[in-house]
């Protein structure tokens, strides 16, 4: 198969106000707002990755490996789970071609932490900021999150075949000569 598309969502509802938990989005703390519930940093963003890329590798959802990784390991950063999925990617011979993620909630604003979050997932996959999209949205006050009770995220990830890309490269290549 030359190209794979992987389809994730995750959602957290925020933690009671006495909770004092740090609220993380693609690896970046956010500063000054209320944490989300979670066995482990509960990073909505990270999680949704994580379905994405058990769709393109065929593994089962995020629960099935966190559960183990944080209960009996007491790993709780969400970007350890990202190891094991990207390994396996790269075993396949595959190459993350774009990102896109879509972010539902109403706190906190997440256009000034964008670019933060855009620089963070980029390096926790190993590509480049330009290949990550972000958008957010309050959804009209509409759902949950929308009402600011949590936070969902959905996110796709394309992937191309290491033969592909060398061939489009190979061709790029040969037209510049």
């Amino acid at each position: 198969m030359p190209f794979k598309v992987g389809l994730g969502q995750d959602s957290h509802r925020f933690s009671h106000v006495h909770e004092k938990r740090d609220l993380f989005l693609g690896g970046v703390k956010i500063k000054g707002e209320r944490g989300l519930k979670g066995n482990s940093d509960a990073d909505v963003i990270l999680h949704a990755l994580f379905n994405s890329l058990a769709q393109i590798i065929s593994w089962k959802s995020l629960g099935n490996h966190a559960d183990k990784m944080c209960k009996e390991q007491g790993i709780t950063d969400s970007k350890e789970y990202l190891k094991e999925p990207l390994k396996k990617l790269k075993e396949m011979d595959y190459f993350i071609t774009t990102v896109g993620i879509t972010i539902e909630c109403q706190k906190p604003k997440i256009d000034p932490v964008s670019d933060e979050i855009r620089e963070s997932i980029a390096n926790i996959l190993g590509i480049k900021p330009e290949q990550v999209g972000i958008i957010a949205t309050t959804g009209e006050r509409l759902t949950a999150f929308g009402k600011g009770e949590g936070i969902q995220v959905f996110t796709v990830i394309t992937a191309i075949h290491k033969n592909v890309k060398d061939f489009a490269e190979n061709k790029t290549k040969k037209k510049k000569k």
